[in-house]
């Protein structure tokens, strides 16, 4: 609202003259990292996206209450990597992290009760730091089979007999 011509103003409420700013040159969409398209890139070591995936670390902790470790092995390795592995798989299905999404990595991994002694020789040391190493747990998450994101927890239970298939590990 405009003031009243016969209202005194002190010299700091006067309307100061605004500096215009100069008209924007040409833009290009070329920096480094730049994403050209409109789809998240998609390879090794990229990761996935999702809603909410700092859910996914409290359920597991929560499936991580029922893990079974060998000799040698950290309880904060084995959350870490299976969450990475959980999330891929809730964000292959574009959704949030559930509880399955944890117990289906922790059981694929042979962190539940029933594991195959050849599995767990084969994760001992592919999982060790892996909490201080986001390129181990990118390394965990992408190991895993497409054909193994889409079996329930329970199946992949029941398959671990067959794991060098789920995990894409040579024989």
């Amino acid at each position: 609202m405009a003031q009243p011509d016969y209202v005194p103003l002190a010299a700091s409420d006067r309307v100061r003259p605004s500096s215009r700013l100069s008209t924007p040159g040409h833009w290009a969409q070329d920096r480094p990292a730049e994403i050209s398209s409109l789809r998240q890139p998609v390879g090794a070591r990229l990761g996935a996206t999702g809603p909410d995936l700092g859910f996914g670390l409290k359920l597991a902790k929560r499936v991580a209450e029922r893990a079974v470790l060998s000799e040698g092995e950290d309880i904060a390795d084995a959350i870490a990597g299976c969450f990475a592995t959980g999330t891929r798989r809730s964000s292959a299905f574009h959704r949030s992290p559930v509880i399955y999404d944890m117990e289906w990595a922790f059981a694929l991994w042979g962190f539940l009760p029933g594991t195959p002694a050849d599995l767990v020789a084969y994760r001992r040391p592919i999982f060790a730091g892996a909490h201080h190493d986001y390129s181990r747990q990118r390394a965990l998450a992408d190991a895993v089979s497409d054909e193994a994101l889409e079996l329930a927890p329970s199946e992949v239970q029941a398959s671990l007999k067959n794991w060098r298939r789920l995990l894409g590990a040579a024989s």
